[in-house]
């Protein structure tokens, strides 16, 4: 049976976004996962990555109830194109990403990241690094060959039951060892950090780098059950959870990552959490980056704080951050960093800190932020929301109307884009001019981003792996960033409901 991936898209609602393949995990059949996986594979033999049948692909997966059942349709297609599957079981992605960078192989993580647990994903990572939206339409266009009677109409495996690969925790110990020996021994020694572990996939691993550089560890708030913790929207029970925790034990930080762990949580010590494009901000300063890649959606007091010479502005998703810190790096930059409004951090020099090297990862790491912004807090003798507030006073929030297609979205974002600026600025002030004011510029770079004569913010963006439409907003105060942000959504779902 030859399958057509492109059509196969479509038929099953399982397409590419800007983290690679994302679904509902009924969707998400084992035919669907083998095919798209002998796609990717197919892909790489194409470009001339993959050359030789023995070599290996690592996977691995996080927490979510389906991620054991796409594993085994993943490795099974790559057995079948004769390559030796590695189990880097459940992980995080960084570790499975690190692991293929290493070695220069394939790495392929099931994730649905941050999104409830009835969805799930496929990451894919070339031999040299994410794949990129260049690369999508060469594995959108391959063409696989299904062996007959595999799979039975329903898409389940027919009468054969896929391999499990014994687990290899090589990934995972790589990982550690990468952290262990890349900052200095007892560099948090006596700190006191609360690992919110949840049902982060990197949760014990998480732990296991904070206590082997000196902090005492408290894990809190550990579950079987799947919760989805996104780090761009964080939930209103992990608000409350962080400052019940902070009040008695005394942490000096409360830390956490999302469901595959490559997106970080950082909390102070009163348990307010920090927002991942401030997380981000502070990374990039313990670095000591010279060059800064991050989304437009993120917080403008990367450029308002003078700590970088070079700051470059990209589309919302790791690709378009990657392809900016590869531009920096080909330009001359010694120490390129980028981060996400979700706090994901991506590291694209190899350097050397305290005497000690840390390589590259360019790809999202949620505990080079953690380690960072607590050594940064040390070394400027700062707790962690004292370092917080040395930034501009700039603050950013993030929310979605849920449930609502895309192409709904983007027909709410062209109402402001007739292709007569001066038309289109009056289009928003009709809108929001009566929270936000007189416009003063529009952004298209990703979205609709409207800045305002009064320096707020309100980015409309469709998500790119979820049916939402996410609203953005920054303001002088984090009260006033949430206000406006609350009442741009009961304006966009007037809007939508045509109230």
């Amino acid at each position: 049976m030859n399958i057509s991936i492109k059509d196969l898209m479509a038929a099953s609602g399982v397409a590419f976004g800007t983290s690679g393949a994302r679904g509902l995990a009924t969707a998400m059949t084992d035919l669907v996962c083998y095919a798209y996986t002998r796609g990717f594979l197919q892909y790489l033999e194409s470009i001339g990555e993959l050359k030789r049948a023995g070599e290996r692909v690592a996977v691995g997966g996080d927490f979510r109830p389906s991620t054991d059942r796409v594993m085994l349709a993943v490795m099974q297609a790559a057995a079948d194109m004769g390559y030796v599957p590695v189990n880097c079981g459940k992980t995080p992605s960084p570790a499975v990403a690190l692991f293929g960078l290493t070695h220069g192989i394939p790495a392929i993580m099931v994730t649905g990241s941050h999104i409830p647990d009835d969805r799930n994903g496929i990451k894919f990572n070339k031999c040299a690094g994410e794949v990129l939206k260049s690369d999508e339409p060469g594995i959108a266009g391959q063409n696989v060959e299904i062996a007959p009677g595999l799979f039975d109409a329903d898409g389940r495996f027919a009468g054969v039951r896929p391999h499990a690969e014994p687990v290899s925790k090589a990934a995972e110990q790589a990982y550690i060892q990468r952290y262990l020996n890349g900052f200095p021994v007892d560099a948090l020694h006596g700190l006191h950090i609360a690992v919110y572990q949840h049902s982060a996939v990197g949760r014990d691993v998480l732990a296991e780098i904070l206590a082997g550089l000196g902090a005492r560890v408290t894990p809190l708030g550990r579950s079987e059950k799947f919760i989805p913790v996104d780090t761009e929207a964080i939930r209103p029970e992990d608000v409350e959870l962080a400052r019940e925790w902070a009040v008695a034990p005394g942490f000096d930080a409360i830390v956490s990552a999302d469901g595959d762990s490559d997106r970080p949580l950082v909390g102070d010590e009163h348990g307010d959490w920090l927002r991942g494009d401030v997380a981000g901000i502070l990374c990039a300063k313990f670095l000591g980056a010279d060059s800064v890649s991050t989304p437009v959606s993120c917080n403008t007091a990367v450029e308002k704080c003078g700590w970088f010479p070079e700051v470059r502005r990209t589309r919302i998703g790791s690709p378009y951050v990657i392809v900016s810190l590869q531009a920096a790096t080909a330009a001359g930059a010694q120490r390129v960093v980028g981060y996400e409004a979700n706090g994901g951090f991506l590291l694209n020099s190899d350097l050397v800190l305290a005497g000690r090297k840390l390589g590259a990862l360019p790809t999202r790491d949620a505990v080079i932020v953690i380690l960072s912004i607590l050594l940064l807090a040390r070394r400027e003798g700062k707790t962690v929301s004292q370092l917080a507030a040395t930034l501009p006073a700039r603050f950013t929030a993030s929310d979605r109307i849920k449930n609502f297609p895309t192409a709904s979205s983007n027909a709410v974002i062209a109402r402001f884009n007739t292709g007569d600026a001066a038309a289109d600025r009056r289009a928003v002030e009709s809108v929001f001019g009566g929270i936000a004011g007189a416009v003063s510029g529009l952004d298209r770079t990703d979205g609709l981003r409207c800045t305002f004569a009064n320096a707020e913010v309100i980015h409309l963006r469709p998500s790119g792996n979820a049916p939402e439409l996410r609203c953005y907003t920054e303001a002088a105060t984090d009260a006033r960033a949430w206000e406006l942000n609350a009442l741009a959504l009961v304006i966009l779902e007037q809007l939508v409901s045509g109230k």
